[in-house]
């Protein structure tokens, strides 16, 4: 099961839109990072790599609204850095649902019992709390032991208050089948988030851990195994069965990076949320000025063991709106 219902509408009204319109390049979604600050040091990211003074700067409510009305994404993740250490993302929250948004605030949780007060449920929003593996495994991945622990008992407590919450796990080259079995067992059956992401780990250059990127060859065999038996379609997972598809190597995909750009207190990152080549000022910048040919596996050797959602998932998310198979599978669960 991906997305609720309204929302998937919702977007399929978005992509009719755009092709009336005869867009070929349009934001699905935009990672909105009003800040680089985290309260983690994790091994997979690069951010808090960022200078001292900018790591002290937030984005105003102003300017993250800006950017995102300038992109005209229907959805919207929260991102960072720890989005909870900006002091208004509550009131930037709040006012992008008002504008009809689809939000996800994604959060390693540590503040999050902290700061649930200032939230109120909303059929548009989302918890997407970060979760690299079981109690062990997610404690190593984040570089704090009682992480694991203190994102549960956050899950558990914005459950009962009635939000809905979603995970986002990173699989590593030191990950087996039976590690991806075992977290999503556990999200999906006793922890029972609302819906599952989870993404290869990719290769992102000011990452402090360079030694455990998963090449292609290797994605596509652990997702295949863990995948077996039907699993696949037991897991509530927030992802199009062509995107599942291509991770486990049955399709492949091209890169849209477009489809999900990221801004930040640096502006219109270039040419994507994992490649730092350079900033557009405007949305328009990005998508005009932007060689995109140049980029995705085959064309950059950077990008050559890419699978991540943020190039893939627009691609596959295409697919299945312009499909009535893919449409209907992604609606039963397939």
């Amino acid at each position: 099961m991906a997305m609720p219902l309204r929302q998937s509408l919702k977007l399929g009204a978005f992509l009719l839109k755009q092709k009336l319109l005869r867009r070929d390049k349009f934001a699905l979604l935009v990672e909105l990072e009003p800040l680089f600050a985290c309260n983690l040091k994790c091994g997979g990211c690069g951010k808090i790599a960022q200078p001292a003074a900018l790591l002290k700067q937030r984005m105003p409510v102003e300017q993250a609204l800006a950017a995102v009305e300038e992109c005209g994404a229907p959805m919207v993740s929260l991102a960072g850095g720890e989005p909870l250490m900006h002091p208004q993302i509550d009131v930037i929250t709040r006012e992008l649902l008002a504008r009809g948004k689809i939000v996800f605030l994604c959060t390693n949780a540590l503040l999050l019992p902290k700061h649930l007060h200032k939230f109120i449920p909303h059929r548009d929003f989302a918890w997407m709390v970060h979760i690299d593996g079981l109690r062990e495994r997610h404690d190593a991945s984040v570089r704090k032991v009682g992480g694991f622990d203190a994102a549960v008992d956050a899950i558990r407590q914005a459950k009962a208050a009635g939000f809905r919450v979603m995970t986002n796990t990173t699989f590593f080259n030191n990950d087996t089948p039976q590690d991806v079995i075992d977290v999503l067992d556990y999200l999906n059956d006793e922890l029972g988030v609302d819906n599952m992401q989870i993404s290869p780990a990719y290769a992102y250059e000011k990452a402090p851990d360079q030694d455990h990127w998963l090449g292609v060859q290797q994605t596509r065999e652990l997702f295949a195994k863990a995948f077996g038996e039907g699993r696949r379609k037991r897991w509530r997972l927030n992802h199009s069965p062509v995107f599942l598809d291509f991770l486990e190597g049955k399709r492949d995909l091209a890169c849209t990076a477009w489809g999900i750009p990221s801004y930040s207190l640096l502006g219109w990152q270039r040419p994507c949320y994992l490649l730092d080549d350079s900033y557009a000022q405007t949305y328009r910048e990005l998508l005009e000025d932007t060689d995109w040919s140049a980029f995705g596996r085959g064309q950059d050797p950077r990008c050559a063991n890419c699978m991540a959602h943020c190039g893939y998932e627009p691609t596959a998310v295409v697919a299945t709106m312009g499909s009535l198979r893919e449409s209907l599978r992604a609606a039963t669960g397939g």
